[in-house]
């Protein structure tokens, strides 16, 4: 057996990598002056605030609804969240006094918004001028709306139906309505569309995940500690919600009945469906908008890819353009030109290799098998006989690589399967991450939360392994799979996969992923293990073209 001792290259820290202080200047600078240019709204907008909507069991929800010059019968849009329809910019002598979110999250490129957009949000203002009613709905509990609510759930979704209906029946409204919106405003359309209301059209759902346990919570089974926290606790402060999903969280480690019923049945969805996947946001929103396309029961669905961030994607004038088209088509009669999928792969954050329309999620590809070899290298031939690499697990991480040869297009979903065992046994999470490298320098992707250093794809497992070490040693199998990415590797570029007890990048405000953080594991020696009766393979979607 060949042994691998610590400080060679079968080991390093990803978390420490080059380019933090000029990142955290740019970062600093965006929080001082986020690139956010927010103007008034028309005064031919019709604004009619707290307008009241009766649902089933007599509760009064109220929404803002804003109306398009003329006084014709226009479809309607609706958006519907926790968030407070009321939360806009705030005008101030000196301008407009923006969100606390678009200074918090780094913002990648200029947002253009009218005074009447509250977070995340379509623009009202944008949306009427194009012929369209705008509801912004505080959902029950939230906001100005009445009643207790109950965030993910049934009872939700079947508000968000009534008020639908409710929309649909209005004067100024022609009976059409859609829903759009990003992050809850997408999350909260699914239980929605698989309930079917009679009067909904099309949905929207611009980056949102479809299953809070696998997704959120705990994906791979490893518990988020950072945002969700944050988040729920927020929620918990400025809304009346029971349960409360941040204690229940914490009570529930266990993928049990009450995380299923708060996943929608995508299967039932038969709405028209435009979706934005992201692959800038594997923390939160990424795998649950890639699910969503897989299975949902609609014939007549798009996926809408890219890698930049949230906000500048959603308010782009690309984008908005594909919105429209998609709605001119499902409520208005206006025939489209959009393909299944608009696939964009980059080579780097800051840069777009290609896009192109596809007619399926993934792309046709072949499987680049890799098997992991005790010297830190990544071959297409299996170990001959049998190696380790050791490292502590919360203190390093093993190392991997691979060099392309010619000029690849990983796109879709990679997997690994690694063979693990631990000085301390028992449960362990493991991270495993996929970083791009040409002659030596770390190549950053867009992530989540506005975290412009992130690698090509991450994944997690939480697992129970073996102690390390004596004759009878059985390491466990770990297989993990990373979040859908696209990105182009030229003749030369180097692909390394670590693989560590803590998350991959470190959490700062300024230069690291934060508010993202995930239970690391304990304190212990890990030993991976390569042999042919426990081969450990990466397996990469490489594109045929």
């Amino acid at each position: 057996m060949q042994a691998r001792p610590l400080g060679n290259v079968t080991t390093d820290r990803p978390w420490h990598r080059s380019g933090a202080a000029g990142y955290a200047r740019q970062r600093i600078a965006r929080m001082l002056r986020p690139p956010v240019i927010v103007t008034p709204m028309s005064g031919e907008v019709t604004k009619l605030t707290d307008v009241e909507i009766p649902v089933r069991d007599g509760t009064i929800l109220r929404a803002n609804v804003y109306l398009p010059p003329d006084a014709a019968r226009v479809p309607a849009i609706l958006s519907a969240h926790p968030y407070g329809k009321d939360a806009l910019p705030r005008r101030t002598r000196r301008g407009y006094r923006i969100n606390p979110q678009f200074r918090i999250l780094r913002q990648t490129a200029p947002i253009r918004i009218s005074g009447e957009t509250s977070w995340e949000a379509p623009d009202p203002a944008w949306w009427a001028a194009h012929g369209y009613a705008v509801v912004n709905l505080d959902v029950r509990g939230a906001g100005r709306s009445d009643g207790v609510g109950s965030l993910l759930s049934d009872a939700e979704a079947e508000d968000v139906s009534d008020a639908i209906e409710w929309i649909a029946s209005q004067d100024w409204c022609d009976g059409g309505v859609a829903m759009l919106g990003v992050s809850y405003l997408a999350i909260s359309q699914f239980k929605v569309a698989a309930a079917a209301p009679p009067h909904l059209r099309a949905i929207v759902p611009w980056e949102g995940f479809t299953d809070a346990y696998r997704d959120f919570f705990y994906p791979g089974g490893v518990r988020e500690v950072g945002f969700s926290r944050l988040w729920t606790t927020l929620v918990r402060r400025s809304t009346r919600m029971s349960p409360d999903l941040g204690r229940e969280a914490a009570a529930r480690p266990d993928d049990d009945a009450w995380w299923r019923s708060l996943a929608p049945d995508l299967a039932r969805i038969r709405t028209p469906m435009l979706v934005c996947g992201s692959f800038s946001d594997a923390n939160l929103h990424t795998r649950g908008s890639f699910r969503a396309f897989a299975e949902v029961s609609s014939t007549e669905r798009h996926l809408y890819t890219h890698r930049t961030g949230k906000w500048a994607a959603f308010y782009s004038d690309e984008a908005k353009a594909v919105q429209r088209a998609f709605l001119d088509a499902h409520l208005k009669g206006i025939p489209h030109d959009l393909p299944r999928v608009r696939l964009e792969v980059r080579d780097r954050g800051d840069r777009i290799h290609e896009v192109r329309p596809e007619v399926e999620w993934p792309p046709p590809s072949t499987t680049l098998a890799l098997h992991l070899h005790g010297d830190g290298r990544m071959r297409p031939t299996p170990v001959d006989g049998a190696a380790e690499v050791s490292f502590p697990g919360r203190r390093r991480a093993a190392r991997y690589s691979w060099r392309f040869e010619e000029d690849t297009e990983i796109t879709g979903e990679a997997r690994l399967r690694v063979w693990l065992s631990s000085s301390a046994p028992g449960p362990v999470s493991v991270f495993a991450g996929l970083s791009k490298w040409i002659q030596g320098r770390f190549v950053p992707f867009e992530g989540s939360y506005g975290f412009g250093r992130d690698l090509v794809t991450t994944g997690f497992a939480r697992v129970a392994v073996g102690e390390a070490g004596g004759a009878g040693e059985a390491p466990c199998p770990v297989d993990i799979a990373f979040a859908p990415s696209a990105t182009f590797f030229r003749a030369g570029d180097e692909l390394r996969l670590h693989v560590a007890g803590r998350p991959l990048s470190p959490r700062n405000p300024v230069w690291g992923s934060f508010p993202a953080l995930y239970r690391s594991s304990g304190h212990g020696l890990w030993t991976l293990h390569s042999r042919p009766r426990h081969p450990q393979i990466l397996e990469l979607p490489a594109v045929t073209r």
